[in-house]
């Protein structure tokens, strides 16, 4: 299933989009794509559903992100091999952890501010694994099991505040608008191999990332299984997967985001993402 929430900001309504492209409105089903909707047991439910007996969104409505109610955005960094290269930082022994803050969270079609003072706005593609149901301590093994899906995740960065400022990552991952997630949730049944999908990302229309999540340092059932084991996992909590080479701050000479700038971005499957650069009000 293929599932997202659209209209305005704060108001979104939970959607479910089926084979022929057409939306259909969940709103009768379930309050929100979180929580319960997200668990094994809540997926089954909405898979028996006809979706020709849900009510059609008709006209141009706006997609917002496929989630609500997310508690934490868990991140990755380094977990590419050449990323960590041209970052001119080691491969990490174990995954490198830090968390991006909810209120970054916005549509995959929304619009990334730049926020103020900023002098280093980069871009980073990555697949986001979805929580579905309560994980502690699971295994390698199990972590597939608790997995509600996958979207793409576009972890917008400032590089001073990240690497400048003193302190951890987390300050130049959480601006607002750092966090386009969308266009869909892609239920994990229809995602048979998240360990061989190819993404891409690019800034006016030049390609500056491609790569696959084959070269992975740590794989997402690691992933999920590695971070279970120092917090518990909730429904709906996004595990931002790490980014391929070809970021701004990877490039000779540096490039980074300006007001007009206009950012596309995908992940084989899981839809793309288009967002326009603009000065924080």
């Amino acid at each position: 299933m293929k599932l997202l929430r659209y209209g305005a900001p704060g108001q979104e309504r939970p959607a479910l989009l089926t084979q022929d492209g057409t939306l259909r409105d969940l709103s009768a089903v379930v309050g929100d794509i979180a929580g319960r909707a997200l668990t094994a047991s809540g997926l089954r439910e909405l898979r028996t559903l006809d979706p020709q007996n849900l009510p059609m969104v008709a006209g141009t409505v706006r997609i917002g992100p496929p989630v609500g109610q997310v508690g934490k955005i868990i991140c990755v960094g380094l977990n590419y091999a050449d990323h960590a290269a041209e970052s001119g930082m080691s491969v990490p022994e174990w995954p490198v952890i830090f968390m991006k803050a909810t209120t970054a969270i916005v549509g995959p079609y929304d619009n990334i501010m730049i926020p103020r003072g900023s002098e280093k706005t980069d871009w980073e593609v990555e697949l986001g694994v979805v929580i579905g149901d309560v994980s502690r301590d699971v295994t390698r093994e199990d972590a597939p099991n608790n997995i509600a899906g996958y979207l793409i995740v576009h972890d917008v960065s400032e590089r001073a505040f990240q690497l400048e400022h003193g302190g951890q990552w987390v300050k130049g991952k959480s601006c607002d608008s750092f966090a386009p997630i969308g266009p869909w949730l892609v239920t994990g049944d229809e995602v048979s191999h998240p360990q061989d999908l190819s993404l891409w990302l690019t800034v006016n229309g030049h390609r500056y990332q491609h790569g696959s999540t084959k070269t992975m340092i740590f794989d997402v059932a690691y992933l999920v299984s590695y971070i279970s084991r120092y917090m518990t996992l909730m429904p709906g909590d996004i595990i931002s997967t790490g980014t391929p080479p070809g970021v701004g701050m990877g490039q000779k000479p540096q490039v980074f985001l300006k007001p007009g700038d206009v950012v596309e971005l995908g992940i084989e499957g899981l839809g793309r993402q288009r967002q326009k650069v603009v000065a924080s009000p």
